[in-house]
């Protein structure tokens, strides 16, 4: 069946289309070269519409442990925001975090046809990726975290060789299906164990005698030593301190030209100064960034309203639950590998520290030149629910509608931060990429986030409005794999994504080494760790899609 989209103004950062009126043609779920003969069997008039490729987030936290905990620890959440089964459709709930059949269609009903889960531990891999199977319409993926496991540290604390670190990365890389490599708090979530209750980027883990900065630069070098198309993706010390934007600038430094993902970078852009010893670093840091071609970064933009907090971070999170709200949270860890906590928290306008998080977020995504180096995140639900892009969007595209809601923060606030002096608004090609053809690349999906033939047919269509918030709350179409499954803002057919995984190659022999781990240590058998391919989807629902390393030495 050949398709043809007539007429649309055209976003493709991929290969420089920037609002060229274009035709598209998709047959067999891709698009395809305009046919010299053939015949077109269906055709969507769209002039006058914006085209882009289907939009992709990059981190949000749909899966998982910690996503579970977060729902059952808030039904009130999900009592507030039913969702009826109607035609076609499953019933869910939720708001702050829904669940997986309503996350597929909020998320598709904005024009997004990906979504990777940024915190997949190991030991818990098969469960997430057992939640994420559940979820319509996207294409998911997970970052597998390592830096704070036992197995891990200890390597490091014998003085293991990078090459020996790389066949445990590789291994665990494909043992998990995961397509990235991510730390949380670098060796902080087992110091935390330990009783550490802050661990800086230079000071030892209690036990194991290493520190962060060993784990960041071993797992940094590991990744790209691998040819994974995807940098490590850091999730820094001291999270939401005061001054903690040293500590990140160090860390920049620390990786000596190493690429490295910098994310929710908003909570770790804090400065120590004024009155209330809480001030914006942004500036500084969107300086370095500029001029560090290493670094990429996701913003983790708060907006306001009630939310729930669910990371990795048990440390951080401990420390966090005195700010609950409700008052209810939960910390746990699994098989003494890794850790979360959950706290459910409301941002306020009127309070000064959650107004000033607002604008260093927005200053962050406003003073990066680049826009292929900064990705629109809020941290699914850690921010806000992923359901505020489009209001995000519109603060970045609308400098009045900006000003607007500055002026109704916390005056104090208003007065440390510069972004009511910032012109700059964001242009339809620049959020195609940040939103598209960036996380594309980064991640390394080759044939998505771009409109060129060959890509699969993942396509979103909207209808220019002045309010950008409304623009992209409800395409006009979207397409996954070609087929047509939104309509006017309503999901009208359900599809199955695919599960995209890297499979890096390493020594079997590693093999050896840790069978005799898990038989001392760990309640699990090695050879019933690793997941099948054919337990990532079921009977018809998704397929994977392995993506090639690329070697370091074409990088």
């Amino acid at each position: 069946m050949l398709i043809k989209l007539s007429g649309g103004t055209v976003y493709d950062p991929a290969h420089r289309v920037n609002g060229r009126v274009l035709d598209l043609y998709i047959q067999d779920g891709r698009i395809v070269d305009p046919p010299v003969s053939a015949k077109v069997d269906q055709e969507y008039d769209l002039r006058g519409k914006v085209v882009m490729a289907g939009a992709i987030d990059m981190h949000t936290h749909i899966g998982g442990g910690k996503v579970n905990l977060a729902r059952m620890l808030l039904p009130e959440d999900h009592r507030s925001d039913p969702v009826p089964r109607i035609e076609r459709l499953h019933s869910g709930c939720g708001h702050a975090v829904p669940s997986a059949w309503v996350t597929g269609y909020r998320y598709a009903e904005m024009g997004f046809t990906a979504a990777f889960e940024p915190a997949v531990l190991p030991i818990n891999a098969r469960q997430a990726h057992m939640e994420m199977a559940d979820i319509p319409i996207l294409d998911k993926g997970g970052y597998v975290m390592l830096g704070s496991d036992d197995f891990f540290l200890r390597l490091l604390q014998a003085g293991a060789e990078q090459k020996l670190i790389n066949d445990y990365v590789a291994w665990t890389l494909n043992a998990t299906q995961c397509i990235g490599v991510k730390v949380v708090n670098p060796g902080g979530i087992s110091a935390f164990k330990f009783n550490q209750r802050a661990l800086d980027l230079d000071e030892k883990h209690e036990f194991y005698g290493v520190t962060p900065r060993q784990v960041l630069t071993t797992l940094a070098r590991a990744v790209y030593e691998l040819g994974v198309p995807h940098p490590l993706h850091v999730h820094g010390c001291n999270l939401g301190v005061p001054g903690n934007v040293e500590t990140t600038l160090k860390t920049i430094a620390a990786v000596e030209g190493l690429p490295i993902h910098l994310t929710h970078v908003q909570f770790h852009s804090y400065g120590a100064e004024g009155d209330f010893k809480f001030s914006s670093g942004a500036a500084r840091l969107a300086e370095v960034i500029n001029a560090s071609h290493n670094i990429t970064v996701d913003v983790g933009q708060i907006l306001f309203g009630q939310t729930v907090t669910a990371s990795g971070d048990s440390m951080h999170q401990h420390a966090n639950a005195r700010h609950a709200h409700p008052k209810k949270w939960v910390c746990m860890d699994i098989e003494c590998e890794a850790g979360c906590g959950v706290v459910p928290f409301k941002y306020r306008d009127k309070n000064f520290v959650n107004a000033l998080q607002w604008a260093i977020g927005l200053e962050i995504f406003l003073l990066i030149d680049n826009p292929w180096r900064v990705y629109l995140t809020t941290d699914h639900p850690n921010g806000a629910p992923f359901t505020s892009y489009p209001h995000l969007i519109r603060l970045l595209m609308d400098k009045s509608f900006r000003d607007e809601q500055l002026r109704r923060l916390h005056p104090e606030a208003q007065k440390m931060t510069t972004l009511a002096s910032i012109k700059r608004e964001y242009s339809l090609y620049e959020i195609a990429i940040m939103t598209r053809a960036g996380p594309a690349e980064l991640i390394g999906l080759s044939d998505r986030g771009h409109l060129g033939a060959g890509a699969v047919a993942d396509i979103t269509v909207y209808t220019p409005q002045e309010n950008k918030e409304e623009m992209f709350a409800k395409p006009a179409y979207v397409f996954k794999d070609g087929k047509l499954v939104v309509k006017d803002g309503q999901v009208v057919e359900v599809t199955w994504g695919t599960t995209h995984t890297v499979k890096p190659a390493y020594d079997p022999g590693i093999e050896k080494q840790l069978a005799e781990y898990f038989d001392r240590h760990l309640t699990l058998k090695l050879d019933n760790f690793p997941i099948r391919d054919e337990e990532l989807y079921e009977d018809e629902k998704g397929s994977v899609t392995v993506h090639p390393c690329w070697g370091s030495h074409n990088r």
